[in-house]
């Protein structure tokens, strides 16, 4: 399977992270990942802060692209500085155990105010982990303004 993944990434195309799934965190903090996206997460994922209260997992591969951007933010714009204190100081590798399941560290779960019941979402490079409460706020006001929001798109081709 590498060098089928490694022709995809030297094309510059990734697996596709998709999908909504539930999941309940543990009692110690772990979460199982679903079973159709640990594959395509490989190894050495990253969690970190992700942005409207949730938390990002990229696959290595994407994190090392997400990085390279990172590195051409202008380190004289306090904009450039500030997100990228947000986004690295609370990264992390992960490893997923052998039943599937990472483990959420207490100031990234407090972060993004998760409880037991947490919403995995693939979003193409990455996954979000959301709590269900706030994921279930986030998509009905998304819902109510989706025509909006795609008509906000068209300059980008969408």
């Amino acid at each position: 399977m590498g060098n089928f993944v490694d022709k995809y990434i030297k094309l510059g195309i990734s697996y596709m992270l998709l999908g909504e799934f539930k999941h309940n965190l543990d009692s110690k903090n772990r979460l199982t990942i679903p079973a159709k996206l640990r594959m395509e997460l490989g190894e050495k994922p990253v969690l970190t802060r992700g942005l409207d209260n949730c938390l990002f997992i990229y696959p290595h591969r994407d994190w090392q692209l997400f990085m390279e951007k990172m590195n051409n933010l202008p380190l004289s714009q306090k904009k450039a500085r500030n997100f990228k204190r947000f986004m690295l100081s609370g990264a992390c590798e992960i490893e997923i155990d052998e039943m599937g399941r990472v483990l959420i560290p207490e100031s990234l779960k407090k972060y993004a105010k998760l409880e037991k019941s947490i919403v995995v979402i693939g979003v193409q490079d990455r996954l979000e982990l959301w709590s269900e409460n706030v994921w279930n706020k986030y998509i009905a006001e998304s819902e109510k303004l989706s025509g909006d929001i795609a008509e906000g798109l068209s300059e980008f081709g969408i």
